[in-house]
């Protein structure tokens, strides 16, 4: 039997692969361990970790680190702190594989400590692009990585560019949208009531993080997106509160200050995101979240800035600039235009059943940890 350690940092993460770590959890060929650190054990972002626990999946080891002030050497710190924890979890867990997802610091203090240990990486959702932080650091942890398990062919294409064996990448689509439809419980006119909206007028969702390159542009970024979406006439909006990367605590501050027609929450549970993202008239921020899970509901979205630079979209996705005009003209012709079906270019909705079948028949020898770049 594998025994497959996953670590997870954030509710983003934890979400996307919460039904995948089900499945690991139930297969007769694989054990799971988790391994929670980040924003989870931070009572300031929800105290997630409850919601992982309540999931029943086998939590192994927990991580916490300083997240209190928010600038760059803070995050810095804390991918040091998330290394030496990723080590000694990994000596005691002994896994025969590390599972990591995407760009954040934590995913790649995990595959140092893994690199080190002679520990096979498995990577999801790398060769994606987009124009912050995260660029890089989602390359670093495909380089370190000995598998990837890719959610386009395009991103499969750019990791082979990059010098990746093409034999060791897998295209499964995004874990992220599989049952998304059929997950939906909560309806419009029910969300409405709990958040006070009135349901026959329109509302967005918004979800807006820090570009860690513009932290010191954070907060009027923030008061420009919130006055952009106060001058479409009678326009609701739920404010979900950002990451704890540089410049997310002047996002808060300024979400925190209450606007007319504006309701804020600190977390919503990933079940409660996705009824919402299926309810509402129309997504707006920077999440990849409106890029790569909305599709499925063909929820318009306003993708603000540069933070989803370069990432695949489908066609129910419209950039802007981070500026005034454009935003409330783009939010005005989303929901003049309304709902309409699109592909989803992350798949199918059945990675999950790739992504364990691959976990468990992959080979795992010895050669497998002599990599070199292909080129």
């Amino acid at each position: 039997m594998r025994r497959i350690l996953y670590l997870t940092g954030t509710r983003a993460d934890f979400g996307l692969m919460r039904a995948t770590l089900a499945g690991i959890q139930a297969h007769p060929e694989l054990k799971l361990g988790l391994l929670v650190t980040g924003m989870h054990l931070d009572p300031r972002y929800g105290d997630t970790v409850r919601e992982v626990e309540a999931s029943g999946l086998p939590v192994v080891a927990r991580v916490p680190v300083a997240l209190g002030d928010d600038d760059g050497a803070t995050m810095a710190r804390a991918i040091g702190l998330e290394l030496l924890g990723a080590v000694d979890a990994l000596a005691s867990f002994r896994p025969d594989l590390l599972l990591l997802l995407g760009d954040r610091g934590e995913m790649l203090a995990g595959a140092i400590a893994a690199l080190h240990l002679n520990i096979p990486i498995v990577h999801l959702h790398g060769g994606e692009l987009s124009g912050t932080v995260d660029e890089p650091v989602r390359h670093a942890i495909s380089k370190l990585a000995h598998y990837h398990f890719t959610a386009t062919e395009g991103a499969r294409e750019r990791l082979i560019r990059m010098g990746e064996r093409p034999e060791h990448i897998h295209v499964t689509g995004a874990p992220g949208i599989d049952g998304l439809a059929a997950s939906v419980s909560r309806h419009r006119t029910e969300l409405a009531a709990q958040a006070g909206f009135a349901p026959d007028q329109p509302i967005a969702l918004v979800v807006f993080h820090p570009v860690v390159q513009q932290a010191d542009e954070a907060a009027a970024q923030a008061s420009l997106l919130l006055d952009a979406l106060l001058a479409v006439d009678g326009l609701q909006a739920l404010l979900l509160m950002p990451n704890a990367d540089a410049g997310g605590e002047a996002i808060r501050r300024v979400f925190q200050r209450g606007r007319e027609r504006c309701r804020t929450v600190p977390h919503l549970p990933r079940a409660e995101f996705i009824d919402w993202m299926a309810a509402v008239d129309v997504m707006v921020g920077n999440s990849s979240s409106g890029i790569i899970e909305a599709a499925s509901f063909g929820t318009p979205v306003v993708n603000v800035g540069d933070r989803q630079r370069g990432r695949e979209r489908g066609a129910n996705v419209r950039d802007v600039p981070l500026e005034h005009g454009a935003i409330v003209a783009t939010l005005r012709e989303c929901l003049s235009s309304g709902r309409q079906p699109v592909r989803n270019v992350y798949g199918d909705g059945h990675a999950g059943a790739r992504i364990m079948e691959l976990l468990a028949t992959l080979p795992l020898d010895r050669e497998l940890l002599m990599k070199c770049n292909a080129y």
